[in-house]
């Protein structure tokens, strides 16, 4: 019975770390900003067809 105690515990106390952390992330606007990584996949996946691109064209002024 005694680890049941213990292990209710060591639980809640891991719970009201992740909390007083969430807490001091939220404060500090580390969750304001949720627009932005949508939009960055998009400059990304422009960025890798200029390379492909540019590769292509590589691959074609070497075999002239």
């Amino acid at each position: 019975m005694d680890i049941l105690y213990l292990m209710i515990l060591c639980s809640v106390s891991l719970a009201a770390i992740f909390l007083v952390v969430f807490i001091v992330y939220a404060k500090k606007g580390q969750f304001e900003d949720d627009e932005s990584p949508a939009v960055r996949i998009l400059f990304d996946d422009e960025i890798k067809e200029k390379e492909v691109g540019n590769e292509e064209i590589d691959k074609k002024e070497i075999g002239k």
